[in-house]
């Protein structure tokens, strides 16, 4: 375990296929990174909810943002705990074995709390790294938001103290009985690519070298 480690907990140690697991910082930073989206699992007195959300990292806190009249919102302003997931699927292992199938993949996995961002300053710089997550340089060329807009609007973050990462990689480990089967073995993977950027039909501006550039950049 490295210096930029944090000791699993009860809640974040991985018992199922254990080798798979990291409580390295950058592995950790990494997966969030590249997620635009997470899902917030927590439970209020309807029951249990799993909700996905925009989210985006800022040092060693993720971000979320809410309208103030949300469900969610109000479950997590009163200190409830959740559990803040994000995955992605890289490829489809095909195995001799339908049972050894299995799938290429990297996830994180966050237990905590929620914290509302109070100080307006903080809450702006937040706004504005999710907008430049979205879109590097995209800032400059917008509307800001008004006084009236941030007044509707909640920031959140969660500290990345309780974490970990589970990823695979790789081909089918098949049982050494299936071995003589023949039956194609590999794997289907999933490319995350982006598409060329399309204006909107009431668009009135030159296309910006972000967006220009969208199309030839991986994601």
């Amino acid at each position: 375990m490295t210096a930029t480690a944090l000791p699993p907990s009860p809640r974040t140690r991985v018992r199922r296929v254990a080798e798979l697991a990291s409580y390295e910082q950058a592995t950790l930073y990494a997966v969030l990174d590249a997620a635009y989206l997470c899902h917030i699992a927590f439970q209020d007195e309807q029951g249990n909810h799993c909700i996905p959300t925009a989210c985006w990292r800022i040092d060693g806190h993720l971000y979320i943002h809410s309208s103030n009249g949300s469900r969610m919102l109000k479950q997590l302003l009163r200190d409830t705990d959740v559990c803040v997931t994000v995955t992605h699927l890289d490829g489809l292992v095909l195995a001799r074995s339908a049972f050894n199938h299995t799938m290429n993949y990297r996830s994180a996995m966050v237990y905590g709390q929620f914290e509302k961002v109070s100080d307006i300053g903080q809450q702006h710089a937040a706004m504005d790294a999710l907008m430049d997550k979205l879109a590097p340089g995209r800032l400059a060329h917008v509307r800001g938001g008004s006084a009236k807009e941030y007044a509707a609007t909640t920031v959140l973050r969660i500290a990345l103290d309780e974490c970990a990462v589970k990823q695979r990689k790789g081909g089918p480990l098949d049982d050494a009985g299936d071995m003589a089967h023949a039956v194609w073995t590999g794997e289907l993977p999933f490319t995350h690519g982006r598409g060329a950027a399309i204006a909107d039909a009431l668009n009135t501006s030159d296309m910006p070298a972000y967006a220009a550039a969208w199309g030839t950049e991986s994601a």
